[in-house]
């Protein structure tokens, strides 16, 4: 069963991040392998899952086989993918990652 839909602030980053061609690919692979099975995700919704979901994309780099990466990682320990987007030591941080339509997506 696939899990929570992406909410609209992950679908406008990965729409950020991806080419247009990968987009459909990506956002499927969110929401099939990054949701409810998860570790202590079961209950989560979209919501919930934006600060994961974010880190998975901002590792990404917009190349699939790192978000497939990242989904792996996550789906094993999911805070191991907050340390390596930079979003492990503080609740908020991810809300900032690309929240301006001038920044960049380093």
């Amino acid at each position: 069963m696939p899990g929570p839909p992406l909410s609209p602030q992950t679908q406008r980053r990965l729409d950020r991040v991806f080419d247009e061609a990968l987009r459909p690919l990506a956002a499927q692979l969110l929401v099939d392998a990054c949701g409810h099975n998860l570790p202590f995700c079961e209950k989560s919704d979209m919501f919930a899952l934006e600060r994961i979901r974010f880190a998975a994309l901002k590792f990404s780099e917009g190349r699939l086989d790192k978000l497939r990466e990242a989904v792996h990682i996550a789906q094993t320990d999911w805070r191991d993918v907050l340390v390596a987007a930079g979003f492990a030591n503080d609740l908020t941080t991810h809300q900032d990652w690309l929240a301006d339509e001038s920044t960049s997506c380093d």
